[in-house]
């Protein structure tokens, strides 16, 4: 169970103004989970860790299912995602971090985009997941680069105390008796990164800065073309997988 500090933290962490700048990341969040789930048709679907619910509300808007629910730790966060009134959303409440406050197999898929990272006991709460769905889909941050125990206090101050690397993702999911069925690797789209650079730090908007985000971004994309996967993985700032339970289980513990 969560700790009252870290409770009150996330609590107030949704009174803030920055609502473009978390809508903007979900819509991309948002068509990761679309790409990897295509084929896949559910009808009930359950964020856990929904935030504002911003990724809730492109799913909504694209219609991915016809039954939408949320859980969230912070009270603030379940307000804002009432207050969007989507007319696919069944419920949205308050969770502990840790138990679903549902019953086995409620679900057809589980969402848990950009969460794992914050968890103290992932293993603990990736058993959740799967007492109560079939599938899950992961997104996480791929933070890991070399040296990056020098930028400690900058991931903590996201509260990011974990770090993934698509394989050391995969590794943890499939320990945890889950089949890795879809996966997709994806970079910051240029938008988002003119956004943070211009308007969350202020930057001065000049033609060489414009110039060199897009150059950078498709010098990437095309070397990961052409190098394939692992390339592709080193330059990614994301990796998204869906998963369904195994019927081999190869749970460890």
């Amino acid at each position: 169970m969560l700790s009252e500090e870290v409770k009150t933290a996330y609590d107030n962490f949704y009174t803030n103004s920055d609502v473009a700048w978390r809508m903007l990341g979900a819509k991309y969040k948002a068509r990761n989970i679309v790409d990897v789930c295509k084929g896949l048709k559910p009808k009930k679907v359950l964020e856990v860790g929904a935030g504002d619910g911003s990724i809730l509300h492109f799913l909504n808007e694209w219609h991915f299912a016809p039954e939408l629910y949320a859980l969230e730790i912070a009270q603030s966060g379940v307000d804002i995602i009432k207050d969007r009134n989507l007319s696919a959303l069944k419920e949205a409440q308050t969770f502990d971090g840790y138990k679903i406050p549902y019953g086995d197999d409620t679900f057809d898929l589980i969402i848990l985009a950009h969460v794992l990272e914050h968890v103290e006991h992932e293993r603990i709460l990736i058993r959740e997941l799967k007492r109560v769905a079939k599938y899950i889909v992961v997104e996480v941050p791929k933070d890991y680069r070399f040296g990056v125990d020098q930028r400690m206090k900058h991931f903590l101050d996201y509260g990011h105390i974990n770090m993934y690397t698509p394989t050391s993702l995969r590794f943890l999911l499939q320990s945890e008796g889950l089949e890795i069925l879809e996966d997709k690797v994806s970079m910051t789209a240029p938008e988002t990164v003119k956004f943070n650079e211009f308007i969350n730090r202020k930057a001065p908007k000049t033609f060489s800065k414009n110039l060199k985000i897009e150059l950078e971004y498709r010098i990437k994309k095309t070397l990961g073309n052409l190098f394939g996967r692992k390339k592709q993985e080193q330059f990614a700032n994301a990796y998204t997988v869906l998963t369904k339970k195994s019927e081999h289980n190869l749970q460890i513990f």
